[in-house]
């Protein structure tokens, strides 16, 4: 009867390559998320300020609750 060794990943070393190429498949991924999400803001710049005017009243009504809930304690 033969034994058959299978080559483990831990002896070859292809873990250390397998963590090598998903770091790199991640760093590409996350430039690639970075240029579009910075081309979006470019391109929708008026937009994002009308929202984030629009927004503005909402967070001062929700920070003055906040601070009349914690001025009643």
């Amino acid at each position: 009867m033969e034994e058959t060794k299978k080559c483990s990943c831990a002896q070859s070393g292809c873990g250390a390559w397998k963590k090598t190429l998903t770091r790199l498949f991640k760093v590409i991924l996350g430039l690639g998320f970075l240029i579009f999400g910075g081309a979006a803001v470019i391109k929708f710049w008026p937009q994002l300020l009308a929202m984030i005017q629009g927004g503005l009243g909402l967070l001062l009504i929700m920070a003055g609750i906040i601070i009349l809930a914690l001025a009643k304690e």
